[in-house]
């Protein structure tokens, strides 16, 4: 008897670790220069070498978007990118808390000039979601002026986190944001 009442409290203590880790790190904005997911941030960045065509020329190093890198286009999502930055959102149907992060980024959007707020849904994007290496909705990515991924963040973010994250990313202009 004694032998189950140890294993009940052991998987106790797990579930209450995980819970706990759980709750601290989901919707957290991150850099993305720490990297995420399965892959390294460097296996991303590092430019890839590609044969040219003209044998005088040799090897020529690629830009990150050739190489499904961080870098996303209008193209890529369907709408045009804000003049400041944009909040791009990965979600599905039956996601909860997809909805209210939907109601926190467009609030956010409609308050900061230039900002963008576009969501896509997972499931009709999958080369997408297998390219940014995202594993659960919501999945939210901040975007600079050029598209590139500057922040992210797995779960329901705060409002206070992505508009810290924005500051980050917005660039200043005269030495103050507007």
């Amino acid at each position: 008897m004694s032998s189950g009442l140890a294993v009940l409290v052991a998987v106790l203590l797990a579930a209450t670790a995980f819970g706990v880790w759980r709750r601290r790190t989901d919707g957290r904005m991150r850099d993305v220069d720490r990297g995420w997911g399965p892959r390294a941030a460097d296996d991303v960045r590092l430019p890839v070498p590609v044969a040219d065509d003209d044998p005088e020329v040799g090897v020529s190093d690629a830009g990150p978007a050739e190489h499904g890198g961080d870098l996303l286009s209008a193209v890529d999502l369907g709408s045009a990118l804000g003049e400041r930055a944009t909040l791009v959102q990965f979600s599905t149907s039956f996601c909860q808390p997809c909805r209210a992060t939907r109601v926190i980024l467009d609030d956010v959007a409609t308050t900061v000039a230039g900002v963008a707020h576009i969501e896509i849904d997972a499931e009709a994007h999958l080369d997408l979601v297998r390219r940014l290496d995202i594993l659960r909705t919501p999945t939210v990515f901040v975007l600079d002026p050029d598209g590139r991924i500057r922040k992210r963040a797995a779960g329901q973010p705060r409002k206070a986190d992505v508009i810290s994250a924005l500051g980050d990313v917005i660039p200043l202009i005269g030495g103050r944001g507007e």
